[in-house]
């Protein structure tokens, strides 16, 4: 029996070095730690988003952990250089292992080992023994036919004083090795034809840099450019309806290399379907191609996992994305007495100028949203504030309620809430804060809102601004108030009118006639309501002087927090039911003193109105948290869709196939494929009648299979014609 080796090539040379190295290199031993390695890198890629931002992997792990992984190339494994080494040095072993080992397996399978001996089969665990009336050569010819017709390849050998028949069964289980080994080396050989290699050599030799700035594609220099003839690449190029593209972008961890195409790709139309969850069901890209070199046109269709192949390259249906829609908004103030609405336009991927000292980046549409309002969870985005219970408000964080459908794919609460525009506002030091605002109200925890998202920090969630949406469904009287809670003048006719109406004999908050002071103590106690009504006002708006430690001015709900810690603990429940009464009378006095002076009637005293107001105090509250200067509605939107393709030239793609293939026939050679070895050794038997024979039998996998076939041929050959 023979056994492959694990050890390398030993050379007997001058260079007792060098004779060493190629015994490892060709070694099993040192193949196998190759692969051990390759699959923990592939691991590490696997957990670790790859050929991300490099301002992702700063957020994620720190300047500190950001270098060290940046130098082990983490960032980008299947292209590090420590990897392709090791991808090379395991094409290089393994290339030795199959040099060195087949040339003695294919020795192996052609021969018959028939120089064993009777003394040798007689130390074998599988064998049988009997006496036969044939003579020796008869015998021998019976052997070999029964072998023959048990599928074994047989061969009679004639030896002093005996005869031997060898048989083989299975011998090409060794091709089982050959194969698998040869599909690893194949296998690296199209990974390595496929990766970045030819791009880096390119950077390296050839003064090829990445691209960091910003413009038209056409005016970039060749040096961030590579031409047709680069042998292979996996770039993304994005198209929106109507335009062109003859280029594709490839990332790099510093920038970006244009990547010329030989043809031209002319967007017409981006078809998307939505399953009910709000994911896409189908999207497909109706495309005509011109190739630069003869002219032709022709229309094609590219589909997720149908691509359009055309001269050695796939163009893929990778994503898509919004190609520059075309927006109308209303502007409103957010801040000071100002509540008249303004016209704003922008584009999708552009940016509009507001005012002298902001700007207005639109980096996203989105023509309905599918989300899932079942949850009634909410957190506020005011952290770190402690305030009291029933006045910590804060924004609604609707994260829960709100994002992609996908994770709800079962759910029944799901619901379209109608277009969405996505924008960043900047300031002139480069601040910015991201928004997110719907264009229709949408009803949340039972009230019909509008939801205007902000957040810090693009890796956050966004939390949500409800502002309650009027009779009309609209902003404006909650802008109204807004104003007019900005307003000193309104603030004082508000307190004047609430004083009036909260005296004994004025009768409740809502009736509009209010009794005259009829003596000095009814004076004292209008007045008394009087200043409280404007202190409740002043402190919700934030004109009150700063309070907190460090001298700040709070306002809504915080501010009267900090009113309330003032009070004993024992008088605070109390003090803080008085206080909301008188701020949600003064509240609604306010209202109606700001419809008046835009010459509206005023509101019926109702339940309705009572609930607008209840959730316009809060939102008024919140709104101290926003953090911008204007609130933002979408008006009207013209979509432009654009298809994101992924452009790939893969020259390795069939070599790994070919890899595949021998892979598939080594692991079924070796699982499937048993080779088995059988001897017979005739000799003569006493006094010259019959013959005696010695069955012995081996395999390299000893199976219940194996048992049951010797038994099964124990039981056989010892029969008689």
């Amino acid at each position: 029996m023979s056994t492959t080796s694990t050890a390398g090539i030993k050379l007997k040379t001058s260079r007792p070095a060098f004779d060493a190295s190629v015994e490892l290199l060709s070694s099993m031993r040192f193949a196998i730690s190759l692969l051990t390695m390759i699959a923990i890198a592939s691991v590490i890629g696997t957990i670790m988003k790859q050929n991300e931002p490099m301002s992702n992997y700063v957020n994620q792990f720190g300047p500190f952990w950001f270098e060290v992984f940046s130098k082990a190339g983490l960032y980008a494994v299947y292209s590090a250089w420590w990897f392709l080494g090791i991808m090379g040095f395991l094409v290089v072993s393994t290339t030795l292992c199959i040099v060195r080992n087949t040339p003695k397996m294919m020795k192996d399978m052609r021969s018959w080992r028939e120089n064993v001996r009777e003394q040798s089969l007689l130390n074998f665990h599988h064998k049988n023994d009997w006496n036969s009336p044939l003579p020796r050569a008869a015998l021998a010819q019976q052997m070999a036919q029964r072998l023959g017709h048990a599928g074994y390849k047989a061969k009679i050998v004639e030896k002093e004083h005996a005869t031997l028949v060898t048989a083989k069964r299975g011998a090409g289980a060794k091709f089982g090795y050959i194969f698998a080994h040869t599909a690893i080396v194949v296998i690296c050989i199209g990974g390595l034809l496929d990766s970045d290699m030819p791009i880096r050599f390119q950077e390296w030799f050839m003064g090829k840099t990445p691209f960091a700035g910003s413009g038209v594609i056409a005016d970039i220099p060749a040096q961030h450019r590579l031409g047709l003839g680069n042998p292979t690449y996996r770039a993304n190029t994005a198209i929106p309806e109507g335009q062109t593209s003859n280029t594709a972008i490839i990332p790099r961890a510093d920038g970006v290399l244009i990547q010329d195409l030989p043809f031209t790709i002319k967007l017409n139309k981006f078809n998307i379907d939505f399953y009910s969850t709000g994911m896409p069901k189908l999207f497909a890209s109706e495309v005509e191609v011109r190739d630069h070199e003869t002219g032709k046109i022709f229309k094609s269709v590219i589909e997720v996992n149908k691509p359009l192949i055309y001269k050695g390259l796939a163009v893929y249906q990778s994503s898509f994305e919004d190609g520059g829609s075309k927006l109308k908004l209303k502007g409103y103030p957010m801040a000071g007495a100002g509540k008249d609405s303004f016209d704003v336009e922008g584009e999708v991927n552009s940016a509009t100028p507001l005012g002298k000292e902001y700007s207005i980046e639109w980096t996203g549409f989105r023509p309905f949203n599918v989300e899932n309002m079942a949850s009634q969870d909410a957190r506020g985005v005011a952290k770190g504030e402690k305030l009291e219970e029933g006045f910590a408000r804060g924004l609604r964080s609707l994260d829960r309620q709100l994002g992609s459908a996908a994770k709800n794919a079962n759910n029944k609460d799901l619901k379209n809430v109608g277009p969405s525009v996505q924008y960043k506002l900047r300031d002139q030091t480069g601040q910015a804060r991201e928004f997110q605002n719907y264009m229709q109200p949408v009803t949340v925890d039972g009230a019909t809102v509008f939801l205007a998202g902000v957040r810090a920090n693009p890796g956050d969630p966004f939390s949500y601004l409800r502002i309650p949406a009027d009779d009309e469904h609209t902003v404006k009287e909650w802008m109204r108030l807004r104003a007019a809670l900005q307003d000193p003048a309104l603030r004082a006719v508000a307190a004047e009118r609430y004083a009036r109406r909260a005296m004994p004999a004025g009768g409740s908050v809502a009736n509009s006639a209010a009794s005259p002071a009829a003596s000095a103590g009814g004076a004292a106690l209008r007045g008394q309501l009087e200043q409280s009504s404007a202190r409740s006002l002043n402190m919700f708006a934030g004109a009150e002087a700063g309070d907190a430690k460090d001298g700040s001015t709070a306002a809504g709900f915080v501010a009267i927090s900090r009113f309330l810690e003032k009070v004993p603990p024992a008088e605070q429940e109390k003090a803080a039911d008085i206080f909301m009464k008188i701020l949600n009378g003064s509240m609604w006095e306010l209202w109606q003193a700001a419809r008046e002076k835009d010459g509206l009637a005023p509101v019926e005293g109702n339940e309705l109105h009572g609930r607008f107001l209840q959730l316009a105090t809060n939102a008024l509250s919140d709104a101290s948290f926003y953090g911008a200067p204007v609130y933002l509605q979408l008006d009207e939107f013209n979509e432009v869709k654009a298809s994101v393709f992924q452009v790939t030239k893969s020259p390795g793609k069939n070599v790994v196939y070919l890899g595949c293939l021998f892979l598939v026939l080594g692991v079924f050679s070796m699982f499937y494929i048993r080779e088995r070895r059988l001897w017979v050794w005739i000799k003569d038997g006493g006094e010259g009648a019959g013959a005696h024979a010695l069955m012995a039998m081996s395999t390299q996998r000893k199976t219940l299979d194996f048992d049951k076939e010797f038994a099964d041929l124990k039981e056989k050959l010892p029969q008689s014609a």
